[in-house]
């Protein structure tokens, strides 16, 4: 699939040297970061967040989860969520990915899925002592729920000098 070229936006909250971010460095980001933190809405309309592991492919993030947990149970009642990720310091990129997660039940994408997570997380997948072990053949079985959000809207908050604040929103 070819990647979304996304219509790119400083904000107005930008440093006055700032320019926006290119959409290479706010992707790069999305494909290198370890842990992601998604936001889902309970039906009674609090935010849950929870901390997962993620992939981006094909112009969109991927996570995986079991039907019974609560970010399930959220998404089967309101598609619409938020994935972040960055660093926990003054200075680099945080982005913020909006979107609706839908379900991944085709197996040619599962397969997809499944391989890019074991490229990316290495012997945590594919070795028998690493913590998500198996989890890859699950996934290509169908047997753990996969999520795929194409986002709508992407904010990438550059820290340092200057601070900028840019949008990269996809049609």
């Amino acid at each position: 699939m070819v990647e979304l070229d996304p219509v790119t936006d400083l904000s107005a909250f930008s440093s006055d040297a700032a320019v926006s971010t290119e959409w290479a460095k706010g992707r790069g980001t999305l494909q290198d970061a370890q842990v992601y933190w998604l936001t889902t809405i309970r039906p009674e309309g609090r935010p849950h967040v929870t901390p997962l592991l993620g992939v981006w492919l094909d112009s969109a993030l991927y996570f995986c989860t079991g039907p019974n947990e609560r970010k399930a149970k959220n998404l089967a009642q309101n598609a619409h969520c938020v994935l972040t990720t960055g660093c926990n310091t003054l200075d680099g990129l945080d982005v913020v990915v909006e979107g609706d997660a839908a379900k991944v039940s085709e197996p040619a994408e599962l397969a997809s899925v499944a391989d890019t997570y074991e490229s990316k997380y290495g012997r945590h997948f594919t070795e028998p002592e690493g913590t998500w072990f198996g989890l890859g053949d699950a996934i290509r079985r169908g047997e753990a729920l996969v999520y795929r959000v194409a986002p709508s809207t992407v904010f990438g908050f550059g820290k340092g000098t200057p601070y900028s604040q840019t949008r990269w929103s996809f049609s």
